[in-house]
């Protein structure tokens, strides 16, 4: 039996598991809230941002949308809070806010 991955939750059965459990559908980031577990939260400063977009490509969980070439807010349901973002913006338009969900 093959088992979707996407349709497994915490009330799947082991019956319902292939066998040795097996991942045959790969999940990621945009199908779960990744974000749940941030402890530290950035803050996207507009005023002092000058859409250099130095934060755009390090984001390892692709949390910082760009719509027609500028750059948005955070996407926190995918969101870790690890920082990379906050350490590479020369502007200081981002702050991170510790123990901020």
């Amino acid at each position: 039996m093959k088992t979707d991955i996407s349709k497994q939750g915490l009330d799947v059965k082991w019956q319902d598991m292939t066998i040795g459990a097996s991942i045959v559908h790969s999940g990621g980031s945009e199908q779960f809230n990744t974000g749940e577990w941030r402890v530290d939260r950035p803050i996207f400063l507009v005023d002092q941002c000058k859409q250099c977009l130095l934060c755009v490509p390090v984001c390892p969980d692709s949390s910082i949308p760009v719509v027609d070439g500028k750059r948005t807010d955070f996407d926190y349901d995918h969101c870790k809070g690890c920082g990379i973002c906050a350490k590479v913006c020369p502007f200081g338009a981002i702050e991170m806010k510790k123990g901020v969900k």
